[in-house]
């Protein structure tokens, strides 16, 4: 991805795993050989697997920087994490904070860690492994968390403390964060900044999770959203009733992905996804009765 530029903000890609496939009813438990043979035009072999099928996502986390403060939103999965349900996620080592440090940002650096949902594969950096203990990986960042979102994650893990919640990353992503003091708990409307050329707030994204959210940013006449896990794929751009089988209420999670792509459609407006795959950053267009979606750095859909 190109770096984005929103008012004074910069905006760059953190890649974590830039290229994952996975089966395509595990991503979308409804979805259709018909909807993808019509898409296939538009959606290559670096969005879908030609030869399985297979939908391609990746993993990263976006760096927002000001001349005052810098923000990293979603943190992935994490290393050395232990998540035996699904390989892909298991006991990884990846170069991550090495990709964050070409941009010349360390972890300390860091002054705010955004996240728009608590699923394991959004909060797995917000900690490391150090002398056998899980600890922040931004010892000086506040991590910004949605209210509501962390009690319902609380409650599952008070309920059953053995039970590893999320794959396990509330207990070693999440919590470990608390008992450090660093997290703060926002509501879902929460405003980090209104300065006109950079402004950064959380909007209410209901549906994939109890209390998900998504990022807007504005700077002068510049305006980003980033959407967490709103919309995984860029197929549901054109087919936004395909549900992601971790949306904890489908038709909320529908209503929000339409109100999204509606808000966007035909604007200069930039859409940046959590698991778009390169080129990542793009815009939102209409076509005919439904949407897709023009990655920036091919100038148009193919």
């Amino acid at each position: 991805m190109r770096q984005v530029r929103i008012g004074s903000m910069r905006i760059d890609l953190v890649s974590e795993i830039p290229s994952l496939a996975f089966d395509k009813t595990w991503l979308f438990a409804n979805v259709t050989d018909e909807v993808i043979a019509e898409n296939r035009n538009w959606l290559d072999h670096r969005y879908i697997e030609p030869e399985t099928g297979r939908f391609i996502l990746s993993h990263h986390s976006y760096l927002v920087r000001t001349p005052r403060w810098t923000a990293i939103v979603d943190t992935c999965c994490g290393n050395h994490k232990n998540r035996p349900r699904v390989p892909a996620w298991n006991d990884l080592n990846q170069p991550y904070l090495e990709n964050m440090r070409a941009f010349g940002v360390a972890p300390e650096d860091v002054d705010f860690v955004m996240c728009t949902h608590l699923h394991v594969d959004h909060v797995g950096w917000n900690t490391r492994l150090l002398d056998g203990r899980w600890v922040p990986t931004f010892p000086n960042a506040r991590y910004l968390m949605g209210r509501d979102e962390y009690r319902h994650f609380e409650a599952a893990h008070n309920a059953a403390p053995n039970n590893p919640v999320n794959h396990g990353s509330f207990q070693d992503s999440v919590l470990p964060v608390v008992a450090a003091g660093l997290a703060e708990l926002v509501e879902t409307d929460h405003r980090l900044f209104d300065d006109r050329d950079a402004a950064l707030r959380f909007a209410p994204a209901p549906g994939h999770t109890a209390g998900n959210m998504q990022i807007h940013l504005n700077g002068g006449h510049d305006h980003a959203v980033m959407s967490g896990d709103v919309i995984h794929h860029p197929i549901q751009c054109a087919a936004p009733w395909l549900s992601n089988a971790a949306d904890v209420d489908p038709a909320a999670a529908l209503a929000t992905r339409m109100a999204l792509l509606e808000e966007l459609a035909d604007t200069p407006s930039y859409l940046l996804t959590g698991h778009f795959p390169a080129p990542t950053a793009g815009r939102v267009i209409r076509h005919g009765d439904a949407y897709r979606f023009c990655f920036e750095d091919l100038g148009k859909t193919p």
